[in-house]
C-alpha cells in the first residue's frame, strides 16, 4: 500500500524513481560477481558471519566432538549460537570494533580489529563460547533462562570490550533484551521446553514439522518445515522481548510501526510490520535443519529485510528519493513516520530488484533465491555503495538505535 502511494508521488517524505531500478540491478549483479564469482551464493544468514580470515568459528567449536554432525544435541547449540548471536546483531555504530589476535603468516600473532556486524558476530560468539549465557559451569556452551535473566550490562560491555574509545550503540538496550529472552524462555515451557534451554525451539518446530515419504523412496520419511512457520514460531516465543512497542489485544506486536498510507478495515488500520530481526533470525535457522535433516521448504515466504544496508542502497542510488535534503541531514527513530516509509519501500523494491538481477546473472529463482539476493547481493552492495559515499560507511539515513531493530 505504501509502496503505490509513493508511485503516485503522494508519500510525504520519499519519491520512488523505478527509472533507477535497472542500474541498481546492475551495481548489486555486479557485487554478486565480485563476492562469489561461480555464482553459487549461500543464503543471506549469521553463519556467514562467523567465518574470518578463513576460519570458521563455528567448525572449530563444534570439531571437538561433543556435537557430532546430524545430532539433536548440535541443531540445539546451533539455535542458541543464532539466536543470542542475532539478537546483539542490531547496528554497532561506526566506532566500535571488535579486536582479537590471529596467526601471522611467520607464525607470529597479529591484532584483528573487526566491526560493525561482522564483529558482533565474533563477539556473540566469543560470549557463546566462553558460558556467558550458561546457568552452568558443567554446559558453558548451553544457553537457558537463568543464564540470560542475570546477564548484566556490564557483563555485556566487559565481554564486548566496550570501553570510552570504544563505544557501543544501544548496550542497555542489549542486555535488556536477553534479560526478557531469559523471562520468555522461564514463562513458555512448552515452547522451550521443561529443561528452561534455548535450544528447546528445535524440538518445538522438529515436533510441528510435517514428516512426509522421503524423495529416495524405499518407505524412509522426511521431516518438512517452511519458513513462513519458523517465522511464525520465533513472533510467538519472542514477542514478549521487544520493548515498548505496539500491542494488540495484549500481544506485543514487535517490529511493528504505523503509517497513514496503510488502510485497512479493523484493529491493524495504519499497521506496518517488518520483523527485521525475526526473518534474519528465520534465515540464520535454516541451515542447523537441513544439517539435522529436516527439509525447509518455501524460503521466498519470508520477505527481504527492512535494515539499513538494503535500505540504505536504494536511497544512494536514487530510487528511494528523499523529498527534502534535510531528512538526510538529522537523527531518526525507528518509530518515525519517515522510517516506516522508507523500510516499506525497501521491502517492495527487494522483490522488484530481484528478478532484474538473476536475469542479468543468468541464473533461475530457484537457483537464487531471495535469501541469496539479499547475501551476495543488496546487503553486500549497500555496504559497498556507503563506504563509496561517506568516510565512516554509514547508511545514509540516520537512525538512533535502541539495539532492538537493526
Amino acid at each position: 500500500m505504501i509502496f503505490e502511494v509513493g508511485l503516485a508521488g503522494k508519500l510525504p517524505h520519499f519519491e520512488v524513481r523505478l527509472d533507477r531500478l535497472d542500474a541498481a540491478a546492475d551495481f548489486v549483479a555486479e557485487t554478486i560477481r565480485l563476492n562469489y564469482p561461480s555464482l553459487k551464493v549461500p543464503f543471506h544468514s549469521r553463519w556467514r558471519h562467523f567465518v574470518i580470515e578463513g576460519q570458521d568459528r563455528w567448525l572449530k567449536a563444534a570439531g571437538d566432538g561433543s556435537l557430532p554432525p546430524g545430532s539433536a544435541a548440535r541443531a540445539r547449540a546451533r539455535f542458541e549460537l543464532a539466536i543470542t548471536s542475532v539478537l546483539l546483531d542490531a547496528g554497532a555504530g561506526p566506532a566500535w570494533r571488535w579486536a582479537e589476535p590471529i596467526a601471522g603468516g611467520n607464525g607470529e600473532a597479529k591484532w584483528t580489529h573487526v566491526g560493525r556486524s561482522e564483529g558482533l558476530a565474533l563477539a556473540s560468539f566469543a560470549s557463546w563460547d566462553r558460558g556467558y549465557f550458561s546457568s552452568t559451569l558443567d554446559e558453558p556452551r548451553r544457553v537457558d533462562a537463568e543464564g540470560l535473566r542475570t546477564f548484566s550490562a556490564d557483563e555485556l560491555a566487559k565481554a564486548f570490550m566496550v570501553r570510552a574509545d570504544n563505544p557501543l550503540d544501544g548496550l542497555e538496550g542489549r542486555a535488556a533484551l536477553l534479560n526478557r529472552l531469559g523471562d520468555a524462555i522461564a514463562a513458555r515451557p512448552d515452547l522451550f521446553g521443561t529443561e528452561g534451554r534455548l535450544g528447546g525451539l528445535f524440538d518445538t518446530l522438529v515436533a510441528r514439522a510435517g514428516i512426509l515419504p522421503s524423495p529416495q523412496g524405499g518407505g524412509g520419511q522426511v521431516s518438512q518445515v517452511a519458513a513462513p512457520d519458523i517465522l511464525c514460531l520465533l513472533l510467538e516465543a519472542l514477542g514478549p522481548i521487544w520493548p515498548g512497542r505496539i500491542t494488540l489485544d495484549g500481544v506485543n506486536l514487535g517490529d511493528t510501526w504505523r503509517h497513514p498510507a496503510v488502510v485497512v478495515a479493523g484493529p491493524t488500520n495504519g499497521l506496518v510490520p517488518f520483523h527485521k530481526l525475526s526473518q534474519w533470525l528465520s534465515y540464520s535457522l535454516i541451515e542447523p535443519l537441513q544439517e539435522a535433516g529436516i527439509e525447509v521448504v518455501d524460503i521466498d515466504g519470508l520477505t527481504g529485510l527492512a535494515e539499513y544496508r538494503n535500505s540504505g542502497l536504494f536511497v544512494d542510488l536514487g530510487v528511494i528519493e528523499p523529498r527534502s535534503p534535510s531528512l538526510l541531514e538529522r537523527d531518526h527513530h525507528p518509530g518515525d513516520e519517515a522510517i516506516v516509509e522508507w523500510r516499506a519501500l525497501s521491502v517492495v523494491l527487494l522483490d522488484r530488484i530481484a528478478p532484474l538481477v538473476r536475469q542479468k546473472l543468468g541464473v533461475t529463482a530457484e537457483d537464487m533465491p531471495l535469501a541469496s539476493v539479499l547475501e551476495g547481493g543488496t546487503w553486500s552492495a549497500g555496504r559497498r555503495i556507503a563506504k563509496q559515499k561517506r568516510a565512516d560507511g554509514g547508511p545514509p539515513v540516520r537512525i538512533i538505535s535502541d539495539g532492538s531493530v537493526f
